[in-house]
């Protein structure tokens, strides 16, 4: 493995970093204080390419991968981590239609997300089935050619932005393997019997939206279902894989801004006689951060570039989702400690990173549950 970023990884960091100053720095406060966001930022965006770049080319993306997926989610959430999240997340889910949809699936669906004409979202944790995916309720019983599909979900992201999302729900409730009861299945939002509301007082990435959603007999074709009836949770699986180590990088990413943001303040701030910056305790924090950050950064990228070489290391990519995760809840505390009273106030970058953080520990996997996988495979 080369750690040295090629021209064209270096171009789209470039590239990532500029759009993110340009778009996020002057809405980002506004944007989490009224909980909101402007999808004109997103429709920007996949102008640029940004949308899908892991998507093959003739959907409309960039066909590249992970790695670079992973570039563009630290650049982004080293400026804001909720409009970044707001921004990117319109694909979130495509890559199951990509690797196990149907070509009249691909078609129909992914051309529309890479331009920036419509989103989707990823229908998966229940009230009563978070972590334990497989214990999901929402069915989607046969009629026909047509699936009734009835239940509802929670903390869906894109829930009410949404034009249609993928959903894991019971079709075969009857299998004697736990792991073979549930299918993906895409569900359009326009459709009789759906409803979305959105979840308001988050603690951090406030400007995505995330909903609870419900269905009420709200019906589809058969044909909409992603792959094989009765290997949803395979699929799923296959997902988080992806998305966790992304997740991994958007830690990396709040780190970064952490130890930006700190370095300016303690530059510039004054305390008996001296800037902040000329005292040996905040210089341990300064490099405490830096190093955290790098570890991080390494086992991101560690893991990215293996899943790109057709090698998903399971372990490796639990590992980095824990750590990150882990690490951005420190660093972003460390760096409020530094900016002390000032670190409390709204106006303070600090103080939004710090809310952002803790995220990173929860969604795509709790920390627990990344550890859960590790220490299962160390001991098999």
């Amino acid at each position: 493995m080369d750690f040295e970023f090629t021209k064209e990884q270096k171009d789209i960091a470039k590239a990532a970093r500029e759009f993110a100053l340009g778009e996020f720095v002057e809405k980002a406060e506004e944007f989490d204080r009224e909980e909101s966001f402007d999808d004109s930022i997103m429709k920007r965006a996949a102008e640029l390419g940004f949308l899908g770049i892991f998507l093959d080319e003739r959907y409309g993306g960039a066909g590249l991968g992970v790695f670079e997926q992973c570039i563009l989610q630290e650049e982004f959430a080293a400026v804001d981590l909720g409009m970044s999240v707001a921004t990117l997340t319109p694909v979130f889910g495509s890559e199951i239609i990509q690797k196990f949809g149907t070509e009249e699936q691909k078609l129909r669906y992914l051309p529309s997300l890479t331009s920036g004409d419509a989103i989707m979202g990823c229908a998966l944790t229940e009230p009563d089935a978070g972590s334990d995916l497989a214990s999901a309720a929402a069915t989607a019983v046969r009629e026909g050619d047509e699936l009734v599909i009835n239940g509802s979900k929670i903390f869906i992201t894109n829930g009410t932005r949404a034009d249609f999302l993928i959903c894991f729900v019971v079709t075969d409730p009857d299998n004697p393997g736990k792991h073979r009861r549930h299918s993906i299945v895409i569900v359009e939002t326009d459709r009789p019997g759906f409803e979305a509301n959105k979840l308001r007082g988050k603690l951090g990435i406030r400007a995505s939206d995330t909903a609870e959603i419900s269905f009420n007999n709200v019906r589809v074709p058969r044909s909409n279902i992603v792959g094989e009836q009765g290997n949803g949770f395979a699929e799923a699986m296959y997902l988080f894989n992806l998305n966790r180590i992304a997740i991994a990088a958007q830690g990396v990413g709040l780190a970064r801004a952490a130890l930006e943001e700190s370095i300016k303040h303690v530059k510039k701030r004054m305390a008996f006689g001296a800037p902040l910056a000329a005292y040996q305790a905040i210089q341990f924090k300064i490099a405490d951060i830096f190093t955290l950050m790098q570890a991080g950064r390494n086992m991101v990228y560690d893991a990215a570039w293996r899943i790109d070489q057709g090698r998903i290391d399971h372990r490796l990519v639990a590992a980095a989702k824990a750590f990150c995760g882990q690490m951005a809840v420190k660093c972003a505390d460390m760096a409020l400690q530094m900016h002390g009273g000032y670190g409390y106030l709204a106006e303070y970058r600090v103080q939004r990173i710090y809310r952002d953080a803790k995220i990173i520990e929860i969604y795509e996997g709790t920390t627990e549950i990344e550890k859960i996988i590790v220490a299962k495979s160390l001991l098999a």
